[in-house]
Parts: structure tokens; C-alpha cells; sequence
């Protein structure tokens, strides 16, 4: 069993993104998300029971934390939602860098997700336990997940980061 039982994976959308985070409809995701999700489910598999509950807090008007919800339930994760305006403070009790900075924010255990971080990505870092702080999609780049746009995927790389702020390619995606 996985020492993530009974934890949650803590998700929030940056307020300051509002404008970026237009809503969407399902029928607008992409082939992408779906192949993300479907890469996730044997990586959270191998985690056992022990596979984290996704608790969410997003701005009410953010339609892309709602696409990245339904990615990650696609993917396998229990996923509770809760709309909050008070954001910014996370990002900053985080230590979350501004050049790392994006929509999402996500705890888990020790670990930091910002970002649209695909499921398959995170499953496998969680899996994996390295001794980073977290990972990272700066921006908001098309074609990842809870960003499609039609089939759009602009090449963008997940950063791994840690608690001094340094950086590395985890994962490039192109």
C-alpha cells in the first residue's frame, strides 16, 4: 500500500488567470486529454488503494480548472471541487516562484503541482516519491490538459523544481 492513503491532492486556480480560463465544453477537449487520462490509470493502478483524492479550489468563473477536474476523473482520481477568491495566498505559502506559476495549484503529501500537469505525469512523479518539491507547467500552454483547443498541442515542458528553486526537465511534451 502506498503511503498516499487518506491524503488529498489539493488543486486551485489562480485568480489572476480568470480572463485565461475561459469556459469549455466537453465536446472541445481533445484527443489529448483522453490519452493522458488513459496513461494515468495503470501508473495510479500500481498505486493501489492508496491512489489521492483531488480536492479543487478554483475561482467560480475558471472553465479550466473544470476541464482539468474532469481530466483527472478521467484519469482515475477522486476529485471534490470547492470555489474560493482567496488564491493568491496559496501560491505564496507555497513558495511557488512566479516564472513556475500557472492556473492550478496542487498539494500533496509534501509535494507541489502548478500547473496543468497531465494526470499520466503526476501519477508517475507520485509513484516515483523523488526528492523534489514538485512539478510544474508554467503558463497555461493549448493543447494541455483542461487547454484544448480542437486538436492544437503546443509543445510545453514539465518542470521539476525544488524547495531552493531550482529547476529541470521532468517531462517534455511536444
Amino acid at each position: 500500500m502506498s503511503r498516499f492513503v487518506g491524503r488529498s491532492l489539493v488543486v486551485l486556480c489562480a485568480g489572476a488567470f480568470i480572463g485565461a480560463c475561459a469556459p469549455e465544453t466537453t465536446s472541445e477537449r481533445g484527443a489529448s486529454t483522453e490519452q493522458n487520462s488513459a496513461a494515468a490509470q495503470p501508473v495510479l493502478a500500481s498505486l493501489g488503494s492508496g491512489a489521492p483524492t483531488v480536492k479543487v479550489y478554483r475561482t467560480p468563473t475558471c472553465g479550466c480548472c473544470m476541464s482539468w477536474v474532469e481530466h483527472m476523473r478521467e484519469a482515475g482520481f477522486t476529485v471534490e471541487v470547492e470555489d474560493t477568491n482567496a488564491i493568491g495566498e496559496v501560491k505564496m505559502a507555497a513558495g511557488l516562484p512566479p516564472q513556475l506559476q500557472s492556473c492550478h495549484t496542487s498539494f500533496i503529501g509534501d509535494y507541489v503541482f502548478e500547473g496543468h500537469v497531465p494526470a499520466a505525469t503526476i501519477a508517475k512523479f507520485l509513484a516515483e516519491e523523488p526528492a523534489a518539491k514538485g512539478l510544474a507547467v508554467p503558463g497555461m500552454p493549448v493543447g494541455s490538459p483542461g487547454m484544448e483547443m480542437g486538436g492544437r498541442v503546443d509543445p510545453y515542458d514539465v518542470i521539476a523544481f525544488d524547495a531552493e528553486g531550482r529547476t529541470a526537465v521532468y517531462e517534455s511534451r511536444r
